[in-house]
């Protein structure tokens, strides 16, 4: 056995003699074989992105304050139970309280953060959106990401409303569908006007609106409206109600989607919009067209919600201003003005109350313009805030002096809505845009200049033919004042009075004939009750009148007899406010009382001078003294 020892000890010596250890063993423990295996796990770029956007939406979810979050869950719940109660609470007096409390000057937490807080409802977080970028559109300052996001919000909750599988369950206060369309439309009013200017755009802005394409496009705006107006059936739900039909007949009539409050309101206001769309782009016939099955009074269902009562009045006051028919607009601005009187305690409760203050002085420029325009004494009460509010330009509005033309201009720029163009600029073409942008050279702006008129934007276009037509019955107050002074005058002598020669005098004459006569809707006709808006009779708007017989000029004059109901409405007005100032003043001191003080008291019944009487002496009414028996 030793041997054997002996002789593998020696084999093993013949090894390390003759063998390459590096051979046989290798670089074991000392390669870097497996280094490439053992290392940090590779992230690409979106599952970094994803995780650090979650990070972010955690930290903004711990920003959010208890209160808020409670309110957005209770909120959640009760737009799930439908209650209409709790949502027109939640809606119309906790979203304004908690964002004038935490959000007054900055952006309410995004839709993404709060979904924990309602489960992820995409029916509450399109709703909450849209909250979110009115919010965004009032008090903030959108940008570009806002104004596509807007619209991307607005297609789904009408794809939502319009192309689900039969109507939703959802239910809505009056006011909140009403400020869903109105917003809607502010929104495509404001991004027409950003679009239109183009010098301010940068690079990535204008990037954007070439490869936007239908994004708050006017085609697309219109569609969204009709649909809803189509949906609901609310034309033929309108005439059925007029026409007496009983609550199954009307069901039969309007299907499905008309008998639910939610589609049956979406589509009355969706005509409510129209008008304003149709009167924004300049179409104003076809704006009082689309009203045809609209009554303007006081039992129509637009005036349940105050803002689309006032915005109704005004597109449709405007539309007659620019149909040249002042008189139906006269009437229009009367009947809204004295409603926002009336209602004016109660307009202070309300969220809306300065939009409808601004609306309400915007109609008393417009009446100031018709009222110049086409004198008459349907409401003194409202010319008299009209000529108070703006006596200057009223005055010159009213002379037809060279300033009229002024004065008419400014108030037209401040009262007229905010016009836009149907097509936006040709953003899609780099050398268009680029002919756009560039400014002419001086040849070239001079051969264009002789060749085409100045491009004018949306507003300054319908300045210049409601102008051209002030300019045209820019001499009739000053006809009429000379032709009231005669009953019968010599034609000659009243062109000597013109500084003019008589076929002038006679053009000028024919244009205050055409002034006094207009289409309107006569009060108290039964075309008036059954007809539309365009409908009306040609009358006559002027108390003045005259013939030319040969050489004569013969003139008659129509006294209107004083309105009596108004003038006494007007001083029983005026009077109970002198009560009402004189009941606020303190009464005075009683005779007897103001002798006590006179005369000498001890100190120590200093205090007794002012105390009632053991009688039951007391105070009455004007500060008089009653003894009790």
């Amino acid at each position: 056995m030793s041997q054997q020892r002996m002789q593998l000890w020696a084999a093993e010596a013949d090894i390390d003699e003759d063998v390459d250890l590096n051979l046989a063993i290798g670089s074991y423990g000392q390669s870097d074989r497996y280094d490439d295996v053992i290392q940090q796990p590779q992230i690409d770029e979106a599952t970094l992105l994803a995780m650090q956007q979650h990070m972010v939406q955690q930290n903004a979810f711990a920003q959010i304050p208890d209160a808020v979050k409670a309110f957005i869950v209770h909120f959640h719940q009760a737009v799930l139970d439908n209650n209409l109660a709790e949502i027109t609470v939640a809606y119309e007096s906790g979203w304004n309280k908690y964002t004038e409390k935490f959000y007054a000057k900055t952006e309410w937490p995004e839709a993404e953060v709060i979904a924990p807080l309602v489960n992820d409802d995409p029916i509450f977080l399109i709703l909450y959106r849209e909250l979110y970028y009115r919010h965004v559109y009032s008090r903030l300052q959108p940008d570009i990401d806002d104004r596509f996001h807007s619209y991307e919000n607005s297609c789904e909750l009408f794809n939502y409303l319009l192309n689900s599988d039969g109507p939703v369950q959802l239910e809505l206060p009056e006011q909140w569908l009403w400020d869903i369309i109105d917003e809607f439309i502010y929104q495509y009013q404001v991004f027409c006007t950003w679009r239109s200017k183009i010098r301010s755009k940068t690079d990535d802005e204008l990037g954007m609106l070439a490869e936007g394409g239908p994004v708050w496009s006017s085609y697309s705006v219109l569609n969204v409206l009709y649909s809803l107006m189509q949906k609901s059936k609310i034309n033929d739900y309108i005439i059925a109600q007029r026409q007496g039909k009983s609550p199954e007949e009307i069901a039969e009539i309007v299907g499905e989607y008309g008998q639910r409050p939610l589609y049956r309101q979406l589509g009355y206001f969706s005509i409510i919009g129209l008008l304003r769309v149709h009167v924004l782009l300049g179409d104003f016939t076809l704006a009082l067209k689309v009203m045809d099955n609209i009554e303007l009074n006081q039992k129509s269902p637009f005036t349940r919600v105050t803002a689309c009562h006032v915005t109704t009045y005004y597109y449709v006051g405007f539309c007659y201003i620019m149909l040249r028919r002042y008189p139906d607009a006269i009437r229009t601005f009367v009947t809204i003005l004295n409603f926002i009187m009336r209602m004016k305690q109660y307009h202070t409760r309300s969220y809306q109350y300065d939009q409808i203050s601004k609306t309400a002085d915007r109609m008393y420029a417009l009446f100031a313009m018709c009222h110049s325009l086409s004198p008459s004494r349907l409401d003194d009460n409202i010319a008299n805030i009209a000529k108070e509010r703006f006596s200057e330009q009223y005055a010159k509005m009213s002379r037809g002096s060279q300033d009229a033309r002024s004065a008419f201009e400014e108030l037209f720029l401040y009262a007229c809505p905010k016009f836009i163009n149907a097509n936006p600029p040709p953003y899609d073409d780099p050398a268009a845009l680029q002919n756009l942008l560039a400014p002419p050279s001086p040849i070239e702006s001079t051969s264009s200049a002789e060749n085409t008129p100045p491009q004018l934007d949306a507003t300054h276009r319908h300045l210049s033919l409601f102008l051209a037509d002030v300019a045209a019955q820019s001499q009739v107050p000053t006809l009429r004042s000379f032709l009231k002074l005669y009953t019968s005058l010599g034609a000659k002598k009243l062109a000597n009075f013109l500084d003019a020669d008589e076929e002038e005098m006679v053009q000028e004459m024919m244009v205050v004939k055409q002034a006094s006569r207009s289409i309107s809707r006569v009060p108290g006709s039964e075309q008036l009750s059954a007809g539309g808006l365009l409908d009306g009779e040609t009358i006559t708007t002027s108390d003045l009148n005259f013939v030319i017989a040969e050489n004569m000029v013969h003139i008659t004059e129509s006294t209107v007899g004083r309105r009596y109901a108004g003038w006494f409405i007007k001083n029983t007005e005026r009077t109970q406010k002198i009560l009402d100032d004189l009941k606020g003043v303190p009464l005075p001191s009683s005779r007897s009382s103001q002798v006590q003080q006179r005369q000498p008291q001890a100190a120590d019944s200093a205090q007794q001078v002012n105390a009632p009487k053991a009688g039951g002496e007391r105070k009455v009414a004007w500060g008089g003294v009653k003894t009790a028996a």
